[in-house]
C-alpha cells in the first residue's frame, strides 16, 4: 500500500509541475511573441524545438544508459559521476521529466507560437491564414519528429557521455552528498 502511496503522489507531482510549468512557459511565450518581430519570434520558436529535440534526448539516454561505467568514475572521483548515477537510478522519473514534462511542453508552446507567427505572417503579407497555419504546423511538426528521431539514435549510441555530461552539468547546481561524510 506504502508503494501505491508514493506512486500516486509522483502522479500528481508530476500533474502539478507540468500544470505549472506550461501555464509560465505559455504565458510568458505567449507575451514575449506577440510583442517581437517575426524574425526573432521564429528564431524563439526554433531554441524552443531544440529545447524539446535536447531534453527527448536526454530523456532517452537516461532509459538505455548502465550504471557501470559511472562506479568507476566516481571511484576516481570524476565530477557528475555520482550524479549520473542518481539520474540512472532514477531513469523513470528522470525520462518522464525530460521526454514527457519539458517535451511535450515545448511542443505545445512551439505550437502557441506557431499559431501566432501564422496569425503575424497572414496579416503582414494578406496571406490565406489557413494555408500558412498549415505550412507552418507542417514544419513545427516535422522538424520537431525529425530532430526527435535523430536524438534517439545518437542518445542510445552515445548514452554514456550525454549522461556523463548532464551529471557534470548537475554537479555544479546540485551535487549529490555524501550520506556518510562528518558535519
Amino acid at each position: 500500500m506504502k508503494n501505491k502511496t508514493k506512486k500516486d503522489n509522483w502522479l500528481w507531482q508530476v500533474f502539478i509541475i507540468t500544470f505549472l510549468l506550461a501555464l509560465i512557459f505559455g504565458f510568458i511565450s505567449n507575451t514575449v511573441v506577440m510583442k517581437l518581430n517575426m524574425i526573432v519570434a521564429s528564431i524563439l520558436l526554433f531554441i524552443i524545438i531544440l529545447i524539446g529535440i535536447l531534453f527527448d534526448l536526454v530523456g532517452m539516454a537516461i532509459a538505455s544508459a548502465t550504471e557501470a561505467p559511472f562506479h568507476a568514475k566516481a571511484a576516481r572521483k570524476h565530477k557528475g559521476a555520482k550524479e549520473s548515477i542518481r539520474l540512472i537510478r532514477n531513469a523513470p522519473k528522470v525520462s518522464n521529466i525530460c521526454n514527457d514534462v519539458i517535451g511535450d511542453i515545448c511542443g505545445i508552446i512551439s505550437g502557441s507560437i506557431g499559431a501566432l507567427l501564422s496569425v503575424s505572417i497572414s496579416n503582414t503579407f494578406k496571406l490565406d491564414m489557413v494555408l500558412i497555419s498549415l505550412i507552418i504546423s507542417a514544419l513545427i511538426a516535422s522538424l520537431t519528429v525529425g530532430g526527435k528521431a535523430l536524438g534517439k539514435r545518437f542518445a542510445i549510441k552515445k548514452s554514456t557521455e550525454i549522461i556523463y555530461f548532464v551529471g557534470a552539468i548537475i554537479h555544479y547546481i546540485y551535487p549529490v552528498r555524501d550520506k556518510y561524510k562528518s558535519k
